[in-house]
């Protein structure tokens, strides 16, 4: 028997990737074009938290639009760098657990980063900015160095 509280990673993990594709194809970017290159949204995923009037955004809004920076975020990395979603318990969280982010740094490291937190402080430096948003969830698990986002 399957018990309706327990997490399903499986079940999360393509909600998440089916998100980022519905984003892209919001933003007028084709599935099949997201899915070869998902940096090709980047532009008009910009544009769009730029022009989201966030002053005026009630509490539904702020938890669609965090919810689909994470699917990004997360489908960019598994996408471009071979992550996968993990399953992780934090007594900590409200649920007793999070979903979190693996992946194998340029070092060979395995480091785990939580979408969620990672877009949770990009909101808290506005302007929001796509880029900036990548570059630290790659600089937290190891697959880029500062020197390359720098420079």
């Amino acid at each position: 028997m399957v018990n309706v509280n327990e997490p399903n990673l499986e079940e999360w993990a393509e909600e998440r990737r089916q998100n980022a594709i519905d984003i892209a194809d919001m933003l007028g970017v084709p599935a099949e074009t997201y899915s070869r290159d998902p940096m090709s949204v980047i532009p008009a995923l910009n544009d769009y938290v730029s022009r989201a009037p966030l002053d005026e955004f009630e509490e539904s809004d702020w938890v669609t639009l965090h919810l689909d920076l994470v699917s990004f975020v997360a489908d960019f990395l598994i996408q471009t760098y071979g992550a996968r979603w993990l399953l992780v318990d934090d007594l900590a969280s409200p649920t007793g657990y999070r979903y979190v982010v693996e992946a194998t740094g340029r070092d060979g490291l395995i480091r785990r980063v939580d979408p969620i937190d990672v877009v949770r402080t990009e909101f808290a430096n506005r302007p929001l900015e796509i880029t900036r948003l990548l570059a630290s969830a790659q600089l937290t698990l190891g697959l880029a160095s500062e020197i390359e986002n720098n420079g």
